[in-house]
């Protein structure tokens, strides 16, 4: 029996037409199992919401997906709203999908196979669109492991790609401004047993719209979370210098040469060749500002 799958899409009601497009996208997936679509509108207006995706369910097998529009019930922001998504879903499997990212034709079949061998968590990967250009973001594996994640944050195991067995998890709601969230709940499912991955790139995933991009005091509070939540990420030399890279380039945006020069001297310790810490350098002597750098790697499928 194919199972049921309930997808949770966040949103704050601000950005109709990507939600709408987002929406849609996940009712035409060609999946025989019953869908279940939940809208978790987080501080906005969920009657208005329901009107912006008031769309024609396509019917497969003769039964149409439930789409349903609630409110946050559970902590204000990302976290929390996911949360109320998981809790409203009857479903044998979970999938999350982001109000600005856009599920490409056979998404879901793909990975329900790939959970067929006995995993209970499921990524594949990704096209990033930014501006007019849009670049393939692929693993390499098919399996993602606890010591992939460590080593990198792999773009690709991103949170519209996530598919898992409802009840295996829930996301941590203590993650400071919701930063890094989708990393926490994908390192935990890799801790447990390796996520299956399908190489492909099924999501399509917009950085131009996100509202995350330059929150930098919230970067450098997920990092720290996340540092403090998993003491491996400061082993591995190459994970290591790049949070600290990281970590160095945010406090320069925030002018904060200081604390960039020491964060850079970090991840110049961890791993000489680490690229983040002369960018940072260089932000953090007005060389080059911030936003320049982010749009110059985002145009290439990268962030920092």
């Amino acid at each position: 029996m194919t199972p049921s799958v309930g997808v949770v899409i966040p949103t704050t009601g601000k950005r109709p037409e990507q939600l709408r497009a987002a929406t849609r996208a996940v009712l035409a997936q060609d999946y025989p199992g019953r869908i279940d679509l939940v809208i978790v509108v987080d501080g906005g207006d969920p009657a208005a919401v329901a009107e912006q995706v008031a769309v024609a369910a396509p019917s497969h097998d003769g039964e149409r997906p439930r789409v349903r529009v609630l409110p946050n019930r559970l902590s204000p922001g990302l976290p929390g709203t996911r949360n109320t998504g998981i809790a409203a879903s009857d479903t044998d499997l979970v999938a999350f999908c982001d109000d600005d990212d856009v599920w490409l034709p056979g998404k879901l079949a793909a990975q329900r196979r790939a959970l067929s061998g006995g995993a209970d968590f499921a990524s594949c990967s990704i096209e990033v669109e930014y501006g007019t250009s849009r670049v393939p973001r692929l693993a390499g594996v098919s399996r993602i492991t606890k010591d992939h994640l460590v080593r990198s944050r792999m773009a690709m195991v991103h949170s519209s790609t996530f598919l898992f067995r409802r009840g295996a998890y829930w996301v941590d709601e203590s993650a400071p401004a919701g930063q890094n969230e989708d990393w926490d709940l994908a390192l935990r499912a890799a801790k447990r047993q390796p996520i299956a991955h399908v190489d492909r790139p099924l999501v399509r995933v917009r950085w131009g719209a996100s509202q995350y991009v330059a929150q930098w005091a919230d970067r450098i509070a997920g990092l720290e979370w996340m540092l403090a939540r998993h003491p491996e990420l400061a082993v591995d030399p190459r994970g290591a210098a790049r949070i600290y890279g990281q970590l160095a380039f945010h406090n320069a945006a925030l002018g904060r040469r200081g604390e960039a020069g020491r964060w850079a001297l970090r991840a110049f310790a961890a791993r000489l060749g680490e690229p983040r810490a002369p960018i940072a350098l260089a932000v953090a002597a007005g060389l080059v500002s911030a936003p320049t750098v982010l749009a110059a790697l985002h145009g290439r499928g990268h962030g920092i």
